[in-house]
């Protein structure tokens, strides 16, 4: 198993946001590569648990490795992040102080799980959260080659803002007719052949936005999401933060109007007006961040 290769996003802001106190119990619940509860245990603070919550096994097994060398109590679990109460249950712990999400894909996934999540190198089309066997999972794959053409087209439009959706979706189905698409460089050259060439050359890559749409439907990331905000809410102790790194606009949408409507109903207050974003400097040695935004909730 290869260390973490991930560079947590807005690192010092999540855990400023937390406002960590001695014998806390955080959750960091999307654990990834580790790098925010890593920062929780270097902290100072005494007698800190941490929940850790991921899909993907391998990520619990390298967090488990580079979290052993502190003095915190690790609780890792392998299970989505709309499940926080039932793995919370599961080890008797009825309220927490902190809860914290990183939306983002970490390093690791893109550049090492061979499940297609990056478009930069050519691996099975999967996108699975689910490390190992996916057969019992939705994958990418059945999204592209079995998906009727207008379903392929709304989810790449409505998930991923993608304003040549009905090109690609129709460029897909013309494809997979003569033979299937197994892998991301199939797909890619697809999107490449079926959308204007000045969309090639505006500095991003034209496959973005289809395999972000691909990732959430996959993985069902924004009905998780609300799930998980709900049930941070219910199980946050009166005074704990929830923290909330978003990285594209559907996201970080669901977050706002969430933290919005708490405060309206006078059951804590958002910290945070405006997102926080990175600073140019850290952009600048971690181009992954930039579409990063962070919001801070306060519990009454």
């Amino acid at each position: 198993m290869k260390n973490t290769q991930h560079i947590s996003v807005l690192l010092k802001e999540t855990i400023d946001g937390l406002n960590l106190k001695d014998g806390g119990v955080y959750v960091d619940a999307t654990l990834g590569g580790a790098g925010h509860s890593e920062a929780i245990c270097k902290s100072g603070h005494k007698n800190i648990t941490i929940v850790g919550i991921d899909a993907d096994q391998e990520a619990i097994d390298r967090s488990k490795k580079l979290l052993e060398e502190y003095d915190c109590n690790l609780i890792a679990e392998v299970s989505y992040n709309d499940r926080i109460s039932e793995v919370l249950r599961k080890h008797n712990i009825t309220k927490v102080d902190g809860i914290m999400f990183d939306l983002g894909m970490s390093s690791d996934q893109l550049d090492q799980s061979a499940r297609g999540f990056s478009f930069q190198k050519d691996e099975p089309l999967l996108m699975s959260m689910r490390s190992g066997n996916s057969e019992n999972h939705l994958t990418a794959r059945e999204v592209i080659n079995q998906w009727k053409e207008e379903s392929i087209a709304d989810i790449l439009y409505g998930y991923g803002e993608e304003k040549y959706s009905r090109r690609i979706a129709k460029g897909i189905v013309e494809a997979r007719a003569i033979a299937p698409i197994l892998t991301t460089y199939q797909l890619t050259d697809i999107i490449a052949e079926s959308v204007p060439s000045s969309y090639i050359h505006r500095g991003r890559n034209p496959a973005t936005k289809t395999f972000q749409a691909l990732r959430i439907v996959v993985n069902n990331e924004l009905e998780r999401l609300k799930i998980a905000l709900k049930d941070s809410f219910d199980i946050i102790d009166s005074g704990g933060r929830i923290v909330v790194i978003t990285f594209h606009s559907l996201e970080d949408r669901i977050v706002k109007h969430f933290f919005k409507d708490l405060e309206k109903e006078g059951k804590g207050k958002k910290l945070t007006k405006k997102p926080i974003k990175p600073t140019d400097e850290e952009i600048s040695s971690n181009p992954r961040s930039r579409s990063a935004q962070l919001r801070i909730f306060e519990k009454n």
